[in-house]
């Protein structure tokens, strides 16, 4: 049922742009072509890391703008998965902004 996503995915530092924007580029690439497809789990950010020989921090940094930006979503535990290509998960932001118009003194 699991299903973890072989990438091959490379970093070059000696590349103008950040490790964490090549590795979020090329992510957000594999997503749009439909080489990971709707519900297959990323790598770990260990595993990730390891494997390009880069920080987690490198790692974590391109997973976060990823979620940002609707491509993925975190499962908690089990990792994070591809979301579905239809717009970007907006939940957090109506639920604080109800959140603080219901507070009163």
């Amino acid at each position: 049922m699991e299903s973890r996503v072989k990438t091959t995915i490379r970093v070059n530092p000696k590349r103008p742009e950040s490790m964490t924007k090549q590795i979020t580029d090329q992510l957000t690439g594999l997503i749009e072509s439909g080489a990971m497809t709707v519900g297959s789990y990323l790598p770990s950010e260990r595993e990730l890391a390891n494997s390009l020989k880069v920080a987690r921090n490198v790692v974590r940094g391109s997973y976060e703008n990823l979620v940002k930006a609707g491509r993925i979503q975190s499962e908690g535990r089990k990792g994070r998965t591809v979301r579905s290509s239809g717009g970007r998960k907006r939940g957090g932001t109506s639920r604080s902004a109800t959140g603080s118009r219901a507070r009163k003194k």
